[in-house]
């Protein structure tokens, strides 16, 4: 049987470090054997031979790292420093002109396909424009950092639970029936399940594809980039839901993102659709894996440039990092011991805290070191060298790799994003799981406006917090015509002329009859013929006392 590491890297391996293992524990040669041709993580047979796959004594050897050629940076202008000047280069008028054709089309659509009685919300539907989804879309980002149990509580008229702005805005029927047609696409353009062409992600995927093109249009990320997974808290029914248990929401539809390292800006991004989804991206070789291609479909626009790249043990192996390496693309990451190819003498055996050996093969450096845990890393751009490290707890420094200290330092940018949009994240449950991605996706459009403002700001930037107010308020303000507010409806309820009418005949009924409004709010159930005609909705109010009420008083 041939060998499958080198001679001298066994010795050095066993026979320098064997005073540290138990008599247990000892390696000898009958130890050591071939790695299987499959791995327990289900990549594919590797094309190369045993011989090639030989490690070496890393012996201080670095891997060629040509420069970064890239210019990173905003590649738009922007005419001023206002937060809604950045936001706008993300969610601009184009997004805000699709939401409105595709729910104000999905409206006309179901209205012709459910008619329903002329009283029914539904049939009391306007369409919608730019300037009132605007305010809708405030109104929902609002939501996320003013917690409340429900979407009748914005509205809610107890002084303890008030909320003045939302009633000013717009009525809370009218927000509900704007998020009940709220959609993205064409419905009657999906192709079938169990055609070919069908896509799960149809119902967004025009959003999807604006906003994944404005992300990597308007900015070019630094040298350090990381690749990691988001999940979005989703807890309904979806055939591509994902359990991790490891995330703080634990159920959820898992994104997978390209991040600039330091400032956590989200350059690229791909939604999770199901282990059986095809995954296909340019120039992507078999032999890298179903994890590998996603790593390349993220990247890939990224090539020749001379970008590091930090990875997890999930996305990490060899036969990658030997790929991104051939287009000038350098990778660092943890990887997984039992991963196909991985040296597995470095496994062998326990070490004492600081213990640290690293074998080479071309240009991949495959390094163990021990702390409170053992780490294996995988590298193209670093060679064993340690850095000396201060330890809390611990009078006397310690040596680590490089290469674990940089990725301590470049693997967060994608938890970074996470960690600001979370506190105001909009979790209202619903069952319509595209609607809340729409709003995920805005809530990232958000964070990376916010990093292009802070690097081309003057002065003392915005926390993140007031920059969403201020974009929150510019949404808000405007002088286009717009369907009835509730401050609009107060004006005419108090101020108009209001004389009572029968309510009028329908198909079903010749004398219909509708809830009272004030005796309603009494909790008294009471239902009566009249109504008044000037008032928005046409509200059913006995001809009593109640009408009289009802147009007096503040608050109904």
């Amino acid at each position: 049987m041939e060998q499958f590491y080198s001679a001298e890297a066994y010795d050095i391996l066993t026979g320098s470090e064997s005073d540290t293992l138990a008599e247990s524990d000892t390696v000898t040669a009958s130890d050591v054997e071939p790695l299987s041709e499959t791995s327990s993580d289900g990549d594919p047979s590797p094309s190369t031979t045993t011989s090639e796959n030989n490690w070496v004594p890393a012996n201080m050897t670095s891997p060629e790292v040509p420069p970064f050629t890239a210019t990173p940076g905003i590649t738009v202008r922007v005419e001023d420093c206002e937060p809604v000047s950045y936001f706008s280069l993300f969610m601009s008028d184009d997004i805000f002109e699709m939401v409105v054709e595709q729910t104000n089309l999905f409206a006309d659509q179901y209205l012709a396909a459910n008619p329903e009685s002329y009283y029914s919300r539904q049939k009391m539907w306007l369409p919608t424009d730019v300037t009132e989804i605007k305010k809708f879309w405030a109104l929902t980002l609002v939501m996320g950092f003013v917690k409340k149990p429900s979407i009748r509580s914005y509205w809610h008229q107890n002084p303890i639970l008030a909320t003045p702005l939302f009633p000013r805005v717009m009525r809370r029927q009218r927000y509900e029936q704007i998020l009940r047609f709220l959609q993205f696409n064409n419905n009657l353009l999906c192709p079938p399940r169990k055609d070919t062409l069908h896509d799960r992600l149809f119902k967004i995927r025009p959003l999807i594809k604006l906003l994944s093109a404005k992300f990597t249009e308007n900015y070019i990320p630094d040298q350090n980039i990381c690749i990691d997974e988001s999940l979005m808290k989703f807890k309904g029914r979806l055939i591509f839901k994902q359990y991790i248990p490891t995330k703080r929401s634990r159920y959820g539809v898992k994104l997978y993102k390209l991040c600039e390292s330091t400032t956590g800006y989200t350059w690229a991004f791909r939604i999770y659709e199901g282990k059986d989804s095809q995954l296909d991206p340019p120039g992507c070789p078999d032999s890298i894996g179903t994890n590998g291609k996603i790593v390349w479909d993220l990247v890939y626009p990224l090539f020749n440039k001379g970008y590091h790249l930090w990875l997890d043990n999930y996305y990490t192996s060899i036969d990658l990092f030997k790929n991104l390496y051939c287009f000038e693309t350098f990778a660092c990451g943890t990887v997984r011991k039992n991963r196909r190819g991985f040296p597995q003498i470095l496994t062998r055996g326990r070490k004492s805290r600081g213990f640290s050996s690293a074998l080479r093969q071309d240009e991949v450096l495959a390094l163990r070191f021990t702390d409170k845990k053992d780490v294996y890393m995988l590298s193209t751009m670093h060679n064993e060298s340690t850095v000396s490290v201060s330890v809390r707890g611990r009078t006397e420094n310690l040596e680590k790799p490089k290469c674990i200290v940089d990725y301590s330092k470049y693997m967060g940018g994608v938890d970074l994003a996470d960690q600001c949009i979370q506190p105001y994240l909009v979790n209202r449950k619903t069952r319509a799981w595209y609607k809340k991605i729409a709003i995920y996706l805005s809530q990232i459009a958000v964070f990376n406006s916010y990093v292009l403002y802070k690097k081309a700001a003057i002065g003392k930037p915005y926390p993140f917090l007031e920059f969403m107010l201020e974009i929150i308020s510019k949404l808000l303000l405007t002088n286009a015509p717009d369907t009835p507010t509730l401050e609009s409806g107060d004006f005419q309820r108090l101020g108009g002329k209001h004389f009572p009418s029968r309510i009028p005949p329908t198909r079903c009924k010749q004398s219909p009859q509708k809830k009272c409004r004030v005796c309603h709010k009494k909790g008294i159930r009471k239902e009566t013929i009249y109504c008044c005609p000037t008032c928005p909705s046409l509200p059913g109010l006995c001809i009593t006392d109640c009408f009289k009420i009802f147009h007096t008083e503040q608050h109904y």
